[in-house]
């Protein structure tokens, strides 16, 4: 039987491991959630939205220990580890705003006589497969519009996160969540096939890595489960010669190095055009510069350690990869000093599609640049990525920043600006980076059940 082990990536050190729970406990654990559903679907929206403010205040509340769960066990500086606690008592505060609005009948202009409406009802009971890399801001994504909805859920946290994963169950109950529409489950990937296949199931969402994605969608397929999935990107930055360089050198750095740079939606290819290339590069190479990896529990720090040795050892196989082929070292990055799981950043050039850097994510601290000579070359690069998840624009020209937007083959796309989460704007992707969309009234509709209900004599 696994475990799921809390280690302290800046020093190594195990600070609690939590046994998987068996097949039969798995099996009460869906029962439970069944028979919770049938119940919390009938709860009156009141005290859904009771409860779902509860939780957006108990987050913030409780922001200083569950900033400190999410450095001590995956490496966030606790600066941007206090900011997602606040995002996540964002979401769920949003929900409890727009409960009444998204859940609202919504009546059909139709040819017939009488009347037709269509209603948004929950599906039921949801199993969620969840990341380390932001541990309460990917579960509150999945569970603050499903709990407002009316479905239950069975969640599966990263092995890394176990405290957090707790930590989540806890703030829940104590804002008044009924047992059981809620869960922690400790369980294996084995048993998470085991668990969609069950036909107390109803839909399953994943936030994770393409391989993860492929295997959830093939038993979700092969069961008709409905699916969501968040997968990995490699978001391009689009910046043309009349674009504000500082501005988008320091808005580039930012997202690729905020959270070690282990973040789906941090920028990672940075295509730049002939007649500002050397300009951008010199400005980018001088940001990349200032984050220098320390200490995640020192409020200072802008870039800790990565999750994991085994994170820090896989970027350093792509980049040391893309060196042996001939790519160019703009910023020298690599294994730091301070520790195992420590990389300092580093920014690379030249690479082409011979290298794993040009198809694969970079998931941790290190850019590409690439330089284009005009907007079809900048789209052709942009686009020749097996990933579709955001782009970001930077020109003063807004009809050429719209036009880029229709052509780039992304599901978010960003103007003079890089990606950020709000609760009401819509998350994911295409290709690669999956299918589905979290938050927002999008994300609120993914496992609903729109249903007609059409009455000819009214």
């Amino acid at each position: 039987m696994g475990v799921y082990t809390s280690t302290n990536p800046a020093t190594g050190e195990t600070i609690a491991t939590f046994e998987e729970i068996s097949d039969s406990e798995l099996q009460d654990l869906l029962s439970t959630s069944e028979n919770a559903y049938r119940q919390w679907r009938a709860t009156p929206l009141d005290k859904r939205r009771e409860i779902l403010t509860r939780a957006a205040d108990l987050h913030r509340e409780r922001a200083d220990d569950l900033a400190a769960l999410v450095t001590l066990e995956m490496g966030k500086p606790l600066t941007q580890a206090k900011g997602e606690i606040q995002l996540v008592a964002s979401i769920y505060q949003y929900y409890a705003d727009h409960l009444e609005e998204f859940l609202a009948d919504e009546p059909l202009d139709i040819s017939g006589s009488g009347s037709a409406v269509v209603r948004t009802e929950p599906i039921g009971p949801l199993i969620g497969v969840m990341p380390w890399n932001y541990p309460f801001y990917q579960v509150a994504r999945f569970a603050a519009p499903n709990i407002a909805l009316g479905n239950t859920l069975v969640v599966k946290h990263a092995r890394n996160c176990p405290q957090s994963a707790l930590a989540t169950e806890q703030v829940l109950l104590d804002a008044g969540l009924p047992a059981g529409v809620y869960l922690n489950a400790f369980i294996s990937s084995g048993q998470v096939a085991d668990a969609i296949a069950d036909p107390r199931v109803r839909g399953v969402s994943l936030t994770g890595s393409e391989k993860a994605g492929a295997a959830v969608a093939e038993v979700a397929g092969r069961n008709l489960k409905k699916c969501v999935l968040e997968l990995g990107g490699s978001d391009p930055v689009l910046v043309f010669k009349d674009a504000d360089l500082d501005a988008a050198a320091t808005a580039a750095a930012n997202n690729r190095l905020g959270n070690g740079g282990q973040a789906c939606t941090a920028s990672k290819r940075f295509l730049v055009e002939d007649a500002v290339y050397d300009q951008f590069v010199e400005k980018l190479t001088e940001q990349f510069s200032q984050w220098t990896p320390g200490d995640p529990t020192d409020p200072d720090t802008k870039i800790g350690p990565l999750s994991s040795v085994a994170g820090a050892e896989e970027l350093d196989e792509l980049v040391t990869d893309a060196v042996e082929q001939g790519a160019q070292v703009v910023v020298d990055g690599g294994r730091s000093e301070n520790g195992e799981a420590f990389y300092r950043p580093g920014l690379l050039a030249n690479v082409n599609p011979e290298m794993r850097a040009y198809r694969e994510e970079l998931f941790g601290p290190v850019g590409v640049v690439y330089r284009f000579g005009s907007f079809e070359e900048a789209i052709e690069i942009a686009n020749d990525s097996p990933f579709g998840l955001a782009a970001s624009v930077f020109t003063e020209d807004n009809s050429l920043a719209q036009r880029a937007a229709e052509e780039l083959e992304v599901g978010m796309v960003w103007i003079n600006s890089t990606s950020k989460s709000a609760p009401d704007l819509p998350f994911g992707g295409v290709k690669l980076s999956g299918f589905g969309r979290e938050l927002g009234r999008f994300g609120f509709n993914e496992f609903a059940n729109k249903k007609l209900v059409r009455n000819p004599q009214a």
